[in-house]
């Protein structure tokens, strides 16, 4: 089980096998290996390993976890205290193998009983610090916390070592609390602040009054001094809000009262932060994360009624007035009425016979009849959000395409049940036809998405003639809302972006705003085809022609084995070719 498996590339076969040799001997039976020669072994190991830095380190530390059980002398953790006392002279290797065999030891000790060694480590370890301390021995400070916390020395084991020093006439001490404090100080006054507090706590010394509370804080130290305030309590945590708030910090203010369950304390800061904190998901269309975050505190479900009837959104009002039964909000109809006109783009100032539901096979085949005579469509598609993190997204529910005077709303989720292979059939007529140009906006993050979805059909292995709004501006801001502004005057209202894709029926609204998202582009488009635009980004100022045409792109999936290289593996994933 030794290191030896973990050891390849070196110079030559002999030096190979004698290493090789010194590995399986040492590491399989530690009962009279040194621990200089341990040492030398595991630096040999590192060296000579063929992985990366942060590999080798992972593997080392998990075959030393491993011979620890293979009765060093006189135990495991006096074992790795006498290897620390000598790992200085490793010079460079030192403080990385110091991390590494402290961490082993501690996994090792969580699945053994406290023994004799264990205890008389503590005191070995109180030792190491106190010559530590005294210079007598050079580790890092980050190694002296990992020390103290890994061997759990207290200051009564610090009071054990310094009372054997004084039985040798050593009186250079006064008591355990007086030297620990004095070292402490030391990092308090080189403003290594976070350090400091770690040792405080670890040693349980309390420091009065709120001035090195204040220190920290006016030293931007925020962690540290939230870790102090925490240690000492809510006094001092009480302390530190009103610290953030008097700084303006109400974020910082905010998490500390949610942490520590101080909403009583400060009724109006919290409440304050949260409408902030409400506003700023509303404004991203977070609207499901938005509510969660109220908790169901009626005076917060209010403000975020107010929010959705400020941006329009009258059926997420509606939903919310019913949920928690609040009167004396306008009803979803009226507040569309009390809007002023034309805030934001409507779907029908761009088509004319509006939009056109299609989950069965005959309104299948009259769409693609209608979009196969269409020089120019746009498209687009919306899925439900997913707000689980790490979690796979929901699949692609409804496609959106778009020609001059109609959009054609595809069910993909009741099409692909019902009848995929007319689905199938019709999508690659549309997408894969080099005569119909399909318009997008981040067209990647589409095409990646129904890949995942719908990876079954053939339709979305393979796009002919694709253009990319998003490409043809430099530095494009506000998504599709702000270029629609930017080009047409008006801005798209983004509040159902993230709503339930998968609810059938789809209320009015959605279907409107999905459709109105495919068809702004052909009017984005036709304004760009025929009108001069300031800030291309394929020319320089002072050109009035932006060459669209050049960032016209096919794309098509590669299922070949992908070979060695970077290059192998972006084509693995996909390909996109310009014309």
């Amino acid at each position: 089980m030794g290191l030896e498996e973990r050891v390849p590339n070196l110079h030559n076969e002999k030096e190979k096998a004698q290493t090789l040799t010194l590995s399986v001997h040492a590491f399989s039976d530690l009962t009279y290996v040194s621990p200089v020669v341990f040492l030398y072994l595991l630096k040999e190991c590192y060296i000579h390993g063929s992985c990366k830095a942060t590999k080798k380190f992972k593997i080392l530390q998990q075959q030393v976890h491993r011979v620890l059980y293979n009765s060093p002398q006189p135990g495991p953790a006096t074992f790795v205290i006498q290897c620390l006392h000598v790992l200085p002279i490793f010079g460079l290797y030192s403080e990385g193998f110091s991390h590494l065999i402290v961490s082993a030891l501690r996994r090792f000790l969580k699945l053994v009983p406290t023994s004799e060694d264990t205890l008389q480590a503590k005191v070995l370890a109180a030792n190491l610090f106190i010559d530590v301390v005294g210079g007598l021995v050079n580790h890092d400070e980050r190694i002296v916390v990992k020390i103290l916390e890994g061997f759990d020395v207290r200051l009564t084991h610090i009071e054990e070592a310094i009372y054997r020093l004084k039985a040798q006439n050593d009186n250079r001490f006064d008591t355990a609390k007086t030297f620990v404090e004095q070292y402490i100080y030391k990092f308090v006054e080189s403003q290594s602040y976070m350090t400091a507090v770690t040792l405080l706590e670890h040693f349980s010394i309390r420091q009065s009054g709120q001035s090195f509370l204040l220190k920290m804080m006016q030293n931007k130290q925020f962690k540290a001094a939230e870790k102090w305030a925490t240690f000492m309590g809510k006094p001092m945590l009480c302390a530190l809000v009103k610290e953030y708030v008097d700084r303006n910090m109400l974020k910082h203010a905010y998490e500390t009262i949610k942490k520590n369950n101080l909403k009583e304390e400060f009724p109006d800061v919290y409440h304050k932060c949260t409408e902030s904190s409400l506003k700023n998901l509303a404004e991203k269309a977070l609207w499901d994360i938005a509510e969660a975050k109220t908790h169901g505190d009626r005076q917060l479900v209010e403000y975020l009624v107010y929010l959705a009837m400020e941006a329009g959104y009258s059926e997420k009002v509606d939903e919310l007035c019913d949920r928690y039964s609040l009167e004396g909000f306008l009803k979803g109809k009226e507040l569309e009425a009390s809007l002023p006109h034309g805030r934001y783009l409507q779907l029908n100032e761009l088509v004319v016979e509006g939009f056109v539901w299609v989950d069965e096979v005959d309104g299948l085949c009259d769409a693609t009849c209608h979009i196969e005579g269409c020089k120019v469509v746009g498209i687009d598609c919306e899925w439900k959000p997913n707000y689980e993190k790490g979690s796979k997204p929901n699949k692609v529910s409804i496609m959106q395409i778009a020609s001059d005077k109609k959009v054609f709303v595809f069910d993909l989720i009741k099409l692909f049940e019902d009848v995929p292979d007319s689905l199938d059939n019709s999508l690659t007529r549309i997408l894969q036809s080099p005569r119909i140009l399909k318009l997008g906006y981040n067209f990647q993050c589409d095409i990646k998405q129904l890949a995942h979805s719908y990876g079954e059909l053939k339709c979305f292995k393979h796009y002919e003639m694709l253009l990319d709004i998003q490409n043809l501006f430099r530095e494009p801001r506000g998504g599709l809302s702000g270029l629609a502004k930017k080009i047409l005057g008006v801005g798209l209202n983004k509040t159902r972006r993230n709503s339930n894709w998968e609810q059938r029926p789809l209320s009015q609204n959605q279907l409107e705003y999905a459709a109105l998202d495919a068809a702004v582009l052909i009017h984005i488009f036709h304004h760009i085809h025929n009108h001069p635009h300031p800030q291309p980004a394929s020319v320089s100022e002072g050109h009035d022609k932006i060459e669209w045409k050049s960032y016209i792109v096919s794309y098509m999936d590669n299922f070949k084995k992908p070979k060695k290289g970077p290059k192998s593996k972006k084509a693995s994933e996909g390909e996109i070719k310009q014309h």
